[in-house]
């Protein structure tokens, strides 16, 4: 009897926690509803229209994110990824291509992700406008590539630029520019989502306007917020009603994400009752890369697995190569009618991403985002392809950018592609330290771009800087105080020096 008291009595009290919890999700919903209104009534016109159209996005986003009990994966429920739903590139482009690869191409669209500013390599402005190639920028490149296409297929790819508050303006004055290129330009913005207090959970912010102090009370929740954002500029019924079926997204600073004409292929060909509404580009693994989202399978569905939703206890198996041995590239194909029809029903249920932040003043603040992959689940017939490392060249830092300037590439109609006198298929690992994080720094210590063709590992500390005519072959590096080793040894050391017109070798003596 005394086991049966204390039974009831704890599930009285549990219901009453769970009453209580409800009750206080409850009146937070509705305090950031009061104060959601109360920013609106801060302006009129456009501004308003606009930020009431966010504000529905941001209050199913807050609304879900007050409902999470718990990690959004059972560990123990995932599963490999069946045979057939991740598929080699070898296979897909072994199908060859269309004698008319023109029908193929005229259902395309391109859409860039450019709502990120250059900040982290020293550059105000958007990053897509900083110079990475003889001049080009990373927007230069992405319109030599389509304009490439439409001349050489006489066809009509269109560009689509996805921007943030924070670099609309900025790209809409260089797209000028592009005026006489064949190629077609439309833009939309990413959402406007407001900062949340950390202990209030209420918005940090008091006005709409991002003038001044107010401007850190805002921030672009993520790039899975494309398909709301596409989906309400308007932008998306306008391309299907030109005869468009899928658009092939990817991040602009990736330099290696170039259309492919056999995906596409693959894609246009499926027969009607089971096309392919979303692909994504997926590479192995190596381990620079062992914190990228891989694919799952997780309740008969193919999902996307970011390492913020594992929990504690299995991060070090996420990161293992030989279990999880493929990762997201964000290079992704997705069906612009499926996009519509789960935008209409309201079906796009990702995961939500929290991003703790820190704002000048020292205000601890929660920003609610969500990844565009993440979506994959949602799509019907949906599948990965494994395809080669080129595809995925990201330029995140100068070390990246000192690899796409050197003579390991070629560039050719806006596309960078491996040079075939470097003897090794993969890049070398390049690690430039603190002296070059910023792009001006790096630039002045670069009398020119050195030769790495035969380069496998470079590590750059301290005051340094490089003239001309200067060759790293081999292993290259250079440790935590300035001097050079090679093969482990030391060859000089200084306080700063200049490196002119010699040749780095596992073998060989140095002099300048």
């Amino acid at each position: 009897m005394a086991l049966y008291v204390e039974g009831l009595s704890k599930g009285v009290a549990d219901r009453g926690m769970a009453q209580f919890q409800e009750m206080m999700r409850q009146q937070l919903e509705s305090s950031m509803h009061t104060e959601l209104e109360k920013l609106l009534d801060t302006s009129t016109g456009a501004e308003r229209e606009v930020s009431m159209k966010d504000f529905e996005g941001f209050k199913t986003l807050y609304h879900r994110f007050l409902q999470v009990k718990g990690p959004s994966v059972e560990w123990i429920k995932i599963q490999r990824p069946p045979e057939d739903s991740i598929q080699p590139y070898d296979k897909i482009s072994a199908r060859g291509l269309p004698e008319n690869v023109a029908d193929c191409l005229n259902k395309l669209v391109v859409v860039k992700l450019n709502g990120g500013l250059g900040t982290s390599m020293g550059c105000k402005g958007p990053k897509s406008l900083i110079s990475v190639r003889n001049e080009n920028t990373f927007l230069d490149l992405t319109v030599q590539q389509i304009e490439h296409l439409n001349k050489t297929y006489n066809t009509d790819v269109p560009l689509v630029l996805m921007n943030s508050f924070n670099t609309d303006e900025d790209t809409k004055k260089i797209l000028q520019k592009y005026t006489h290129h064949r190629v077609k330009i439309h833009t939309f913005n990413q959402s406007r989502y407001p900062r949340i207090n950390k202990e209030s959970l209420l918005p940090v912010s008091t006005k709409l306007s991002m003038n001044g102090q107010s401007a850190e009370g805002w921030y672009p929740p993520g790039h899975g917020d494309i398909y709301t954002s596409f989906y309400n500029s308007g932008v998306l019924d306008q391309l299907i009603a030109q005869g468009k079926e899928y658009i092939f997204v990817s991040n602009i600073d990736n330099l290696g994400a170039t259309v492919d004409l056999h995906i596409l292929h693959h894609l246009v060909s499926q027969p009607n009752g089971k096309r392919c509404e979303f692909i994504m580009e997926v590479t192995d693994k190596t381990r620079a890369d062992v914190k990228g989202g891989t694919l799952i399978q997780y309740d008969g569905k193919l999902r996307l697995l970011e390492i913020a939703q594992v929990p504690k206890a299995h991060v070090d198996e996420f990161k293992s190569v030989s279990k999880f041995k493929i990762f997201n590239t964000n290079n992704l194909w997705i069906s612009l009618a499926a996009i519509k029809r789960l935008q209409e029903q309201k079906a796009m249920d990702l995961e939500i991403i929290v991003n703790p932040k820190t704002l000048d003043g020292g205000q601890n603040v929660i920003q609610l985002e969500t990844a565009v992959g993440a979506a994959i689940k949602c799509f019907d017939n949906a599948m990965g392809i494994n395809v080669p490392r080129s595809r995925f060249l990201p330029v995140k830092t100068t070390s990246d950018l000192l690899l796409v300037m050197s003579n390991l590439y070629s560039l050719d109609a806006g596309s960078l592609t491996m040079s075939p006198k470097r003897e090794f298929p993969t890049t070398p690992h390049v690690k430039l330290g603190s002296s070059f994080t910023k792009v001006q720094e790096y630039l002045t210590r670069f009398e020119s771009i050195p030769d790495m063709l035969e380069l496998d590992h470079l590590t750059v500390s301290g005051d340094v800087t490089l003239g001309k005519n200067v060759s790293l072959k081999e292993n290259s590096i250079t440790p935590q105080s300035p001097y050079i080793q090679t093969n482990h040894r030391r060859l000089f050391h200084r306080r700063h020096w200049i490196i002119n017109s010699f040749s780095v070798e596992m073998e060989a003596s140095t002099a300048f």
